[in-house]
């Protein structure tokens, strides 16, 4: 059975519950800001589309994406100004009081293998009435504004233009859209199943787990940390390995973060003996050593990308950059763990990131991994 078609009024709903531009100076101009910004990626898409033909892939799931992130910024809008996206489509458009995207554009769509020239033409014609948009908002109350409805409607029918000319649907672009925005903002936060869940216990990671790091100074001065384990020590010394000492030998609070929080580590895995070796594809292709080299992979980056910002002191859920994100997922790709939505890997980055800071405060710490609860705490080492 077919899914039912996705009316405006459920779409505009399902945008503004992960609206996070309220409370936040003005949300209206914020907005409106947004979709001037996605507007222009739109633009940026097809010119990198006929910049690089050849070699520039995923030119159908940009535009789908940046279509479906106009239109949301499209649906905030219209709320904050106590608008409904289906009275923006209005008749002319083929919308009314239950309209919905499908009947918006009744034609099939086609695929889409380079941008036509009636497709840039009317990207500029969007972005110019985006422009005229944005024009309002400088001379005053922008919600106020008797020609604000008019403004959005005729960006609206841009958007459809565009879409039909472009060979998708807004359909489409919207419940990906919305399918986006729960992955980062969902309405409920349920961590999926682990991993291991249906292996034998000896090859389980840990479900409660306690693990002691501390730093220690050998010969000429040189800072290493070691790690203890009911009272055993396990793993290698760690060192910076760079030439300007940035206390990275802390970094296997991000590993534990992952397996506690994702359920995913193969660096741990590997540290404790714990590969999944009753399933030789699974042994092999999500605990083996390219795993572990991803997952290095993968702290390295985060690590490189935390160092910049404070290793993320006083950032909450919901803060951590939406690309950010993505691009640490896009490192995993093709693992087990890249089915992992991206709040839950916020929270195992914030959570190392918490870890990290302790450790490199207190030159030492005590990790508790809770692998039911889906959290590490860090507490200090008793003496």
């Amino acid at each position: 059975m077919g899914t039912a078609p996705l009316s405006l009024d459920e779409y505009q709903a399902g945008a503004v519950r992960t609206d996070r531009t309220r409370g936040k100076g003005s949300g209206l101009d914020l907005a409106v800001l947004g979709l001037f910004g996605e507007t222009g990626s739109l633009l940026s898409e097809t010119k990198k589309k006929q910049r690089d033909a050849r070699s520039y892939l995923g030119y159908e799931a940009s535009v789908v994406e940046e279509m479906g992130d106009a239109l949301w910024y499209l649906a905030v809008i219209a709320d904050h100004a106590g608008l409904r996206l289906a009275d923006l489509a209005g008749s002319q458009l083929g919308g009314g009081p239950d309209a919905t995207f499908a009947q918006l554009q009744p034609q099939r769509a086609l695929p889409l293998h380079v941008p036509t020239v009636a497709f840039e033409h009317t990207l500029l014609q969007l972005a110019g009435a985006v422009g005229r948009l944005a024009t309002l908002g400088a001379r005053g109350d922008l919600a106020a504004n008797p020609d604000l409805p008019e403004r959005l409607s005729a960006v609206f029918g841009l958007l459809v233009a565009a879409a039909n000319e472009a060979g998708i649907t807004l359909d489409q672009a919207a419940v990906r859209n919305l399918a986006k925005a729960d992955d980062r903002w969902p309405a409920k936060r349920v961590a999926p199943p682990l991993f291991d869940d249906a292996f034998p216990a000896e090859e389980r990671l840990p479900r409660l787990l306690t693990v002691d790091i501390f730093e220690r100074t050998g010969g000429n001065d040189r800072r290493y940390v070691v790690q203890r384990c009911n009272g055993l020590f396990i793993g290698d010394r760690l060192t910076d390995n760079i030439m300007t000492p940035d206390d990275y030998r802390f970094h296997d609070a991000f590993h534990y973060a992952y397996a506690a929080v994702l359920g995913w580590s193969p660096v741990t895995r590997a540290l404790f003996r714990l590969k999944r070796k009753s399933e030789a594809r699974v042994d092999e292709g999500q605990d083996g050593a390219r795993a572990i080299l991803i997952e290095e992979g993968v702290a390295t980056f985060v690590f490189g990308e935390a160092k910049q910002l404070g290793f993320f002191e006083g950032q909450r859920p919901g803060d951590l950059g939406f690309a950010f994100l993505k691009s640490v997922r896009q490192f995993v790709r093709g693992y087990e763990v890249e089915t992992c939505p991206l709040w839950l890997w916020e929270e195992a980055i914030l959570a190392g990131n918490e870890a990290f800071r302790f450790l490199r405060e207190n030159r030492r710490g005590r990790l508790r991994l809770d692998l039911v609860e889906r959290r590490m705490l860090v507490e200090d080492l008793p003496t």
